[in-house]
């Protein structure tokens, strides 16, 4: 009976995919972990009220006011992210590398005039900022003692027939992971309890690889000046590119010698749920900021972003293996999907002051605000497909944050000595299982400065516990606790001309 209703079912050209655009989505690709150059990320990202640094483009435009000359400057960076995963008494650590370009651009003077007061001078400026890195890879491995993936799929479909399912779980139907309760057409058991005919089975190896990759970059378009000294402003349009990957491995493996009521499929050994899907997109915003020096000493910035509204493709796919003793190997995949939707992140207000010790040593703090609750889904071109389900979830699980920074620098002749520390608040309501989640940042660097050149060194550490939900059942939510931890090396090299 099985096999012609598999012959029917694939006959069907259309299944609906349960995990596009969701709040993981909205929320990846609403923050911003603003990198640059090497001063900028050493001294925490804390840069609303200094200025003069081409990484503040994308951060508070007014800063480009604060150039009296132009300038170009590069950044590479080398991103090193560790991931130590614990799963049902089992841990295990992946890493990866990826070496990236953080930052380019250039400022150039239009107006320069030598008086103190007025129009002292008005810049141009484009830069390149990264404002992302979504890279990171992890391993899960543990003891299945309680459930499966197969009981998720099995139950999340309960009352649904097989035209109905989810491509998930139809892939489990197809390769015999699940199946019909006898005598129900919209009932499901398990492999592990021989479809429900018996008390289920477990003690299976699950093992889980994550691979996740990409990047949020945003290019700068910048104009703003100085202001008899004491008000620098400036403007940015932001054009924002972003690309993110993901891809999952779900393996479960056994030995135990599970019960079937098909004859000719015993000795179920184990089975591979694979998962990818690919986001690309452009994104614009507008920026305004200000800058303002009430005395020489002290610097008071303010930054207002509009919300970036993203136009994103999307494509999704996934596919199945398992492996019997009797019956070899049953193989099932869906056919590539894709999706166009837009979507718009929350807008974001900066404040921040500055104090200069003389020539000797400066300090910096700032605070940031985004309610990423106001995050939202819409459709492009023709799509009808009603979005307000899904913006009443964002709505219901994500909340306003709060993002601290705070930079020094010390001056020691030629020699810049720096550090910093930025903290990104909790973003996810109270009541979900990654309510702590928040990141740390501490980071340090060098830098040598003569009149027209200078090189910096950065060095930057954001930490952040996660925790990662592989399935859920009405047995338990299979978590494991991971503790992420990204370094990021750079270098920036600077000129100066035209002064």
């Amino acid at each position: 009976m099985k096999k012609i209703l598999l012959i029917l079912s694939l006959m069907l050209s259309v299944y609906s995919l349960n995990f596009a655009q969701t709040v993981d989505d909205a929320l990846r690709y609403s923050q911003l972990f603003y990198s640059g150059s090497s001063r900028f990320t050493s001294m925490g990202g804390a840069f609303t009220a200094l200025g003069g640094d081409l990484s503040t483009l994308s951060q508070n435009p007014a800063g480009i006011g604060v150039f009296r000359s132009s300038e170009i400057t590069m950044t590479p960076q080398l991103f090193h992210i560790n991931t130590r995963a614990s799963f049902k008494y089992d841990s295990s650590d992946d890493y990866m590398y990826d070496f990236n370009l953080a930052q380019a651009g250039f400022v150039m003077n239009l107006i320069r005039n030598n008086s103190e007061t007025g129009l002292i001078n008005l810049n141009l400026g484009y830069s390149f900022n990264k404002t992302n890195n979504f890279n990171q890879t992890a391993v899960i491995n543990g003891v299945g003692d309680k459930s499966s993936l197969a009981d998720y799929w099995a139950e999340y479909n309960n009352g649904y027939t097989v035209d109905d399912m989810s491509s998930d779980a139809y892939l489990g139907w197809t390769g015999y992971v699940i199946d019909s309760v006898s005598g129900y057409n919209d009932q499901w058991g398990t492999v592990y309890s021989g479809y429900g005919e018996e008390a289920s089975v477990y003690g299976q190896t699950i093992t889980r690889y994550v691979d996740y990759s990409g990047s949020t970059g945003e290019h700068a378009i910048s104009i703003g000046g100085n202001y008899s000294n004491k008000l620098f402003f400036g403007a940015t349009l932001g054009i924002s590119r972003l690309r993110y990957t993901s891809h999952y491995e779900h393996l479960e493996t056994t030995d135990e010698e599970l019960p079937s009521r098909y004859s000719d499929l015993s000795g179920f050994r184990d089975f591979r749920y694979t998962f990818d899907y690919d986001n690309t997109g452009t994104g614009f915003t507008f920026k305004l900021g200000t800058i303002y020096k009430p005395v020489e000493a002290l610097r008071i910035g303010f930054a207002f972003h509009s919300p970036t509204i993203f136009r994103i493709h999307e494509e999704a796919y996934d596919n199945m293996t398992a492996h019997f003793d009797e019956g070899g190997l049953q193989e099932a995949s869906n056919n590539i999907l894709g999706f166009d939707y837009a979507l718009t992140t929350p807008f974001r207000v900066m404040i921040g002051a500055a104090f200069q010790i003389k020539k000797l040593a400066l300090i910096s703090a700032e605070y940031e605000f985004a309610d990423y609750r106001a995050a939202r889904f819409s459709t492009v071109g023709n799509d009808s497909y009603d979005y307000s389900l899904k913006n009443q979830q964002i709505k219901n699980s994500l909340k306003s944050s709060n993002n601290l920074r705070l930079g020094a620098e010390l001056r020691l002749n030629k020699i810049y000595l720096r550090g910093g520390y930025s903290l990104y608040g909790r973003a996810i309501q109270n009541d979900d299982i990654n309510r702590e989640l928040q990141y740390n940042s501490l980071s340090c660097g060098i830098g040598f400065r003569e009149q027209n050149i200078n090189i910096d060194l950065g060095y930057t550490n954001i930490y952040n516990p996660l925790n990662y939900i592989l399935y859920d059942t009405y047995s338990e939510t299979a978590i494991s606790d991971m503790w992420v931890s990204r370094n990021i090396f750079s270098v920036t090299f600077g000129y100066k001309f035209g002064y």
